[in-house]
């Protein structure tokens, strides 16, 4: 009533008051339509406008909807019915500002990561977001204290990962006042002072390490077990090993009493299937249904998982398609068997040839997830990668299955015995191999630009020669569904310097695996870095052909069976540099994949000569002249 006389009186007044009143309600309209009305599109592209360097998220098109019900089109967007349901902008070298008031509007947001990116200054206000599950933010530039109401009414976060950045001052208290988490890492920090008490039950995943926290001598101490000298009470860890143990002795006799039982009173719905012969390949596998994979961002229907279970996924229309169990009874043999899987040869009885490689460290990836990066993957095209067939997908294990190579890796052919009928590579053919390599790295640079390692695994052992001793990349750009762990322990791009010294990767990490490929084909020796667990400079291949070269012993470096490159002295020594360039342990004065390809492609292959690379000069200084 009183609101209804005001309004009459100002549409009495005169026009002057009458064109505020009409301003003032348009603005508000404005502001409900801007609060109320934009899409997530809309959200997405403002929240974009605060990041910097987002060429990975270039396909963020205004034209094309985030979302296509529970499939994201937009890369890092994962959705559910057809809202943004989580932000996965992982490895992307992003920088910028997180701009988390743009994202208070995403309603159904519920998980962000913008790990391994580099991000700095303080960290955002995550806690305006009180709806988030997961927040991961590990392997940034993120500093400073956190503040102590930093995650107040966040009653819904269970996971939150903020290891390797650089925050400094005490772990937040409000941290300990979650009610739900499962999963804290703060490792790898600078936090100090007293960790405080975590009484959750939920709490299963608990890291503090490599920080300057005080107390808590030996891991004991509230929150943990307390220390009691000359007692033989167990500690926390033992007793978690020992229940863990317990419940899985359990399991398993309670699982073998179930099978019993199930097969005398029916059929049998799990069928397993082991080979053992020499000449085949072993594989376990159930044609029974498999439990779904319960999945934050994505909802995973039970129906598509039953209906696929149990058979290969052809993604590409131009190969002949068999199914699993001509899988397990071709005639097969083993070809190697490494961290990652073991890779076997097998002859489907159409005689086509494959190559199977079985993975157990994928485990961690949703079935949903895994189907999106193998049909990426299947569409991947260029005559120096080789070009992923089928795959089979089980919670506890993966089958990636792709063409033969008559020739085996490099690595092979370049250490191993060399014979009369099979001589060690000339020159023409290693600059071909180097060729061939930087056209196709070159190439998963650009087709898989959200990768920050497009390979990530480079070295000679992945690197496969065809027929016309052409190199054909293997094992490319699987660094997004293979286990964190596994990835930072053995792959070659956490060997690089840069994670060694700042914990992190960048758009160039795959430049230094190949500029010590480079260095391994010049010169023959083996590079212990593919050895080491982290990079070690006494182990480093470039570091020993620099020190070579400071003692003018130049010629010494290369390999003394590399016949055919008497006229080639020069190309050869401007090739050693350019190896050298891309293992600059300084990331900023390393070259960028288009530069190596530019530099390469000028080198001319010729036919070379049977004479041998001793003729090089020793003279170190026209070398660092070049």
């Amino acid at each position: 009533m009183l609101m209804g006389a005001r309004l009459a009186r100002l549409m009495r007044a005169p026009t002057r008051s009458t064109f505020l009143l009409f301003t003032f309600i348009v603005m508000q309209s404005c502001m409900v339509m801007t609060s109320f009305g934009a899409s997530d599109m809309e959200i997405l592209l403002k929240f974009k406008e605060s990041l910097a360097n987002t060429r990975a998220i270039n396909n963020w098109d205004p034209n094309v909807n985030p979302c296509n019900e529970n499939r994201g089109n937009w890369i890092g967007v994962k959705c559910h019915k057809g809202y943004v349901r989580g932000l996965q902008l992982e490895n992307m070298g992003l920088m910028g500002n997180i701009d988390i008031d743009a994202l208070v509007s995403l309603q159904y947001l519920r998980t962000v990561s913008f790990m391994n990116n580099t991000f700095a200054g303080s960290m955002p206000s995550f806690n305006k977001l009180t709806a988030l599950r997961s927040v991961f933010l590990s392997f940034n530039h993120f500093n400073g204290e956190i503040p102590d109401d930093a995650f107040v009414g966040m009653k819904s976060l269970k996971k939150v990962l903020l290891a390797n950045n650089e925050f400094t001052g005490k772990i937040p208290s409000s941290l300990a006042a979650l009610p739900n988490i499962l999963v804290l890492s703060l490792d790898g920090n600078k936090f100090e002072g007293q960790i405080p008490d975590f009484l959750q039950k939920s709490l299963r995943k608990f890291n503090v390490s490599n920080n300057n926290l005080e107390g808590n001598a030996n891991l004991c101490g509230s929150p943990l077990e307390s220390c009691k000298k000359g007692g033989k009470k167990l500690s926390v860890f033992k007793i978690t090993s020992i229940v863990v143990m317990v419940v899985l002795v359990a399991a398993v006799i309670i699982a073998v009493i179930f099978i019993f039982y199930f097969k005398k009173k029916s059929k049998p719905l799990e069928r397993t299937s082991t080979l053992h012969d020499e000449n085949r390949f072993d594989i376990s596998y159930s044609e029974g249904p498999e439990p779904v994979e319960p999945k934050v961002q994505e909802n995973t229907g039970q129906h598509k998982v039953k209906s696929e279970h149990g058979k290969l996924t052809f993604v590409r229309d131009d190969r002949e398609k068999f199914d699993l169990e001509d899988l397990l009874r071709a005639s097969a043999e083993i070809l190697g068997s490494a961290t990652f899987g073991s890779s076997y040869k097998a002859m489907i009885m159409n005689d086509q040839v494959v190559v199977v490689k079985r993975y157990k460290h994928m485990n961690i990836v949703g079935r949903e997830e895994f189907d999106e990066h193998m049909t990426r993957l299947g569409s991947l095209s260029h005559p120096n990668l080789l070009p992923l067939v089928a795959y089979y997908y089980r919670k506890e294990e993966k089958l990636l299955i792709s063409d033969f190579v008559v020739n085996g890796s490099l690595a092979s052919v370049l250490h191993g015995n060399h014979y009369e009928d099979k001589p060690a590579l000339d020159w023409p053919t290693r600059l071909r191999i180097i060729k061939g390599v930087a056209r196709g790295l070159a190439y998963l640079y650009d087709a898989i630009p959200s990768l920050i390692i497009p390979h990530g695994h480079l070295k000679s052992s992945n690197v496969l020669l065809d027929e016309s001793m052409d190199a054909i990349l293997a094992d490319y750009a699987l660094s997004p569904v293979i286990n964190l762990d596994l990835v930072q322990q053995i792959m070659m791009a956490y060997k690089s310097p840069e994670f060694a010294q700042h914990g992190r990767i960048t758009k160039k990490t795959d430049i230094w695996s190949f500029g010590i490929l480079i260095l391994e084909i010049l010169t023959g020796k083996f590079p212990e870095n593919y050895l080491t667990h982290a990079h070690d400079r006494n182990a480093d291949l470039a570091s020993w052909v620099n020190t070579m070269i400071k003692e003018k012993l130049v010629s010494d470096v290369f390999d003394l069976e590399m016949g055919g490159a008497t006229n080639s002295k020069s190309e050869i020594l401007k090739l050693l540099k350019i190896g050298l360039s891309c293992c600059e342990e300084d990331v900023e004065r390393r070259l960028d994949i288009k530069e190596v390809v530019r530099m390469i492609e000028e080198f001319k292959e010729g036919d070379g000569d049977s004479e041998y690379i001793s003729s090089v000069t020793n003279d170190g200084d026209n070398f660092r002249g070049m």
